[in-house]
């Protein structure tokens, strides 16, 4: 408890005068004013963070919390709940989505089990177990109050290890059947809306399967009638062990002042977590692509967050997060190394005369 507690209050903002240094370097890039346009915000942003206007990522690692889920038992997945431990073990070895985009995009892959059923047999993956899989929450609470802040401390613990190791772009990932389920309840629950508006099918669930789950995840809430202005709480009572770890990297990556990626749905639900915990977190957050499950849409528009990239995307376990790495760190590169109207012999007073055609492009 006083280690999620400290690193609440250790989280500040970001440098909005080294935000303010790098905008105005870009805007004297050979170009039009705002022609790169995410690209430009990205790189401002990362000064923000780094509080230098020149910026390189050296180290960067996709953090993936594995856990179960007791509403499993409910039918609301088209997998079986052994999918997770399979895949838990699977992952490290870099041929699942996520590892061989994470290959791609040189960066490496940290898989800690924080909550999956049985033992895990593979020794890349690191064991933080807080229990084996939550409860069903269509029964009661998912875990105790304790076990959730126990689990935002795995993956507190587990970035602050990286910072100190040199990491210094992280991604967050999730690999847990049911959890589109509890991401959704957790959503829900936070912004006030409706779980019809923010449940998704999920994977290859039936018509009569998509009823069964959106009625479960109502009776969910209802049993629980989890508390909208206390995050642990939601967490305690519908969430995962996943969603709580992701968290916990969100909180530590402000605290470090790191660069911290979300990706789908269920990251986004940690995203959702931490922002409400602390605001400042979205000084460090950056999206990676807009899932295909609806309640993403909630979450971005609450923390007011856009996402990088459009590609139906729908796969989890992080599989967003190195394809965002690339438009990073390209946004980095551009403001590295491209001319400024300086470099090319341009002064104020000719470069004044250029404002009007800049903007007009």
């Amino acid at each position: 408890m006083n280690q999620f507690m400290n690193t609440i209050s250790s989280i500040n903002p970001a440098d909005k005068d080294a935000v303010q240094r790098a905008k105005k370097h870009i805007d004297n890039l050979t170009k039009p004013l705002g022609s790169l346009g995410k690209l430009e915000e990205i790189a401002a942003k990362f000064s923000g963070i780094t509080g230098e206007v020149f910026n390189k990522v050296s180290k960067r690692n996709i953090i993936v919390m594995c856990s179960d889920n007791g509403i499993c038992e409910e039918g609301v997945s088209s997998a079986d709940q052994i999918i997770t431990k399979v895949m838990t073990e699977g992952i490290p070895e870099m041929k699942t989505g996520v590892g061989v985009l994470a290959s791609f995009a040189n960066a490496e892959l940290t898989v800690v089990d924080v909550g999956v059923k049985g033992k895990i047999n593979n020794p890349k993956v690191i064991n933080r177990k807080v229990n084996e899989g939550t409860a069903n929450m269509a029964k009661g609470p998912a875990m105790t109050r304790e076990e959730a802040i126990k689990a935002i401390e795995v993956g507190i613990e587990i970035t602050d290890k990286l910072c100190s190791e040199g990491c210094d772009l992280f991604g967050t990932g999730e690999m847990g059947i049911g959890n589109t389920s509890t991401s959704a309840a957790v959503i829900a629950s936070l912004l006030g809306v409706d779980i019809e508006e923010l449940v998704g099918k999920g994977v290859g669930l039936t018509e009569e399967q998509f009823k069964n789950k959106k009625n479960v995840l109502k009776k969910a809430l209802k049993i629980n009638n989890p508390n909208k202005e206390d995050v642990i709480d939601v967490i305690s009572k519908v969430g995962g062990f996943d969603i709580a770890g992701m968290c916990g990297c969100f909180l530590s990556a402000a605290k470090n002042k790191k660069p911290i990626v979300i990706d789908g749905v269920i990251s986004c639900a940690a995203a959702l977590c931490a922002y409400i915990l602390k605001p400042e977190c979205k000084d460090y957050m950056f999206t990676s692509h807009k899932s295909d499950e609806k309640a993403v849409n909630y979450v971005f528009n609450y923390i007011r967050l856009e996402p990088i990239l459009y590609l139906d995307m729908r796969l989890g376990e992080g599989s967003g997060c190195p394809l965002a790495f690339n438009v990073i760190e390209a946004a980095l590169y551009v403001v590295n190394n491209m001319a400024t109207f300086n470099d090319i012999g341009i002064g104020e007073e000719s470069k004044d005369k250029l404002v009007d055609i800049r903007e007009e492009n």
